[in-house]
């Protein structure tokens, strides 16, 4: 998923390619031709980790493997690293070949992800090799890691504070991640997917992104428009925006989402108040005490600004909404644990009190996507207008980690125009927070091959909310090659 504003940065989460040593595939996934099997050697999976942070094993037809890929693509035949690789096999006979996913972020473990969610997309999984990676810079794809630094950013308590341990967090990003951090951002990625696609033996890419997979998906298209199958991007994001503009649309995307869920709430006889008003105001209270007083579970501490991230978590999907009402009612009668597993489970925290890299993953692959470098003096600003918009989400302390970033950022991630590639669905959801409609729209827009489908339902991500009228219209095309109309509407 698409991450909104980090509390502690105000930074949204939400990119010509060269060979690999195989000559490219010489049949067409998007016609149904048995494609070659591709150079990746596929084993047993040994590492995942579950949705609770603990590890987990592989289920039936799961294997993992790596590829390598150049870590600058301008010295195609210098330094390497390994790009991690997930693969759940196709379980019927009349295979298209490999449908490649990339779940959001940035900074999201596509192997973890996979290994989690593959029976979702079981339809697709008929016909497809379901496959996904750990983008460069994430986890097991020389992952970010920033010193533990993430913690201690969680706690800042002031402005002043925060840019302090945000020059910290960046300082202790490039000791323990220096080579990487040049090299992160989406359009070294989008190139890595070219060699991806290769290695798998495909001709074109068959594709399906969500939130930022959007991003990466529009940028692969851009760069590498002949190669592009059948492509689906659900929850588009435009890359255009500016860092206050992002932080404004999701501030008012995050206070329509808890209206809906406050008038959903009190439908159902919410605990947290008799009226939508009553809910909101709860769930302030609630917030405003824990910034003096924060709740002690077990040897840690709810505080202010964990619960921030664990009320703006189950915003993201309806389903989750009774698990914001459940969680906050507990915290309100003295129990935060419900709430710090939620947070816990925004920031990538595991069970053993370690994190995965998919909240410094965010920060570098951000802040490689834009030349833009906002000051600790602007994000205060950008702050005050989020507390306006929906106050909470405002944070008590922030700073612009991009302003203290060790590598110049640059905004070619930024342009879009896909031109000459085949037909791309792109999904906009009205009632998505993270990733707002309109930014479906210019996305379509920016593409110049972009067909849109409109979701008039809750939450981020239309495919698997639930709809069946999207899932009818993204497996038509993935798996018959029936493209949408431009018209297409489904409701809530």
């Amino acid at each position: 998923m698409k991450k909104p504003i980090a509390t502690f940065v105000l930074a949204a989460a939400v990119l010509a390619g060269c060979g690999i040593g195989n000559k490219p595939a010489e049949t067409s996934t998007a016609t149904g031709t048995p494609t070659n099997a591709g150079t990746v050697a596929w084993t047993r999976c040994t590492d995942l980790t579950g949705a609770d942070g603990r590890p987990a094993a592989p289920g039936p037809g799961v294997d993992c493997g790596t590829i390598q890929v150049p870590l600058d693509h301008a010295k195609p035949d210098g330094e390497k690293i390994d790009l991690a690789l997930i693969r759940v096999k196709a379980t019927g006979d009349d295979r298209l070949g490999s449908l490649v996913f990339n779940f959001g972020g940035p900074g999201g473990s596509g192997v973890d992800t996979l290994a989690m969610a593959a029976t979702a997309f079981g339809n697709l999984g008929t016909r497809y090799d379901l496959v996904s990676f750990d983008p460069r810079g994430v986890e097991r794809s020389s992952g970010v890691k920033c010193g533990g630094q993430i913690e201690k950013l969680l706690e800042a308590e002031n402005d002043a504070d925060a840019d302090r341990l945000a020059k910290e967090f960046a300082a202790a990003c490039q000791k323990d991640s220096g080579k990487i951090l040049p090299y992160v951002g989406t359009v070294q990625a989008a190139k890595d997917l070219d060699l991806l696609r290769a290695a798998l033996g495909d001709a074109r890419l068959n594709y399906f992104g969500l939130s930022y997979g959007t991003h990466l998906g529009a940028v692969y298209a851009t760069h590498f428009p002949k190669n592009v199958g059948r492509f689906v991007l659900d929850s588009a994001f435009d890359p255009t925006v500016t860092f206050e503009e992002r932080a404004v649309i999701q501030a008012t995307g995050f206070d329509q989402a808890f209206e809906a869920f406050a008038q959903d709430c009190v439908a159902q006889s919410c605990e947290l108040g008799a009226d939508p008003a009553a809910v909101e105001k709860t769930v302030e209270q609630l917030l405003d005490r824990l910034k003096d007083q924060p709740l002690k579970v077990g040897g840690r501490e709810l505080t202010y600004g964990l619960a921030q991230l664990a009320v703006i978590t189950p915003l993201y999907a309806k389903a989750t909404w009774p698990m914001l009402e459940q969680a906050a009612a507990a915290a309100i009668k003295g129990n935060g644990t419900a709430l710090l597993a939620l947070a816990d489970s925004y920031t990538g925290r595991k069970a053993d009190g370690t994190y995965t890299t998919a909240m410094t993953s965010l920060q570098a692959i951000n802040c490689a996507d834009t030349a833009e470098r906002p000051t600790a003096a602007e994000t205060a600003q950008i702050n005050e207008r989020i507390k306006e918009v929906f106050p909470i989400l405002a944070t008590e302390a922030s700073s612009g980690v991009c302003a203290h970033w060790p590598v110049p950022g640059d905004d070619t991630a930024k342009r879009i125009d896909a031109t000459g590639s085949a037909p791309i669905v792109v999904i906009g959801g009205k009632g998505d927070p993270a990733t707002p409609y309109q930014w479906a729209e210019t996305l379509t827009r920016q593409l110049k091959t972009g067909v849109l489908v409109t979701y008039e339902g809750e939450g981020h991500g239309a495919y698997l909310s639930g709809s069946g009228c999207v899932m009818k219209a993204v497996d038509a095309y993935l798996l018959e090659g029936k493209l949408p109309t431009q018209s297409t509407t489904c409701p809530a």
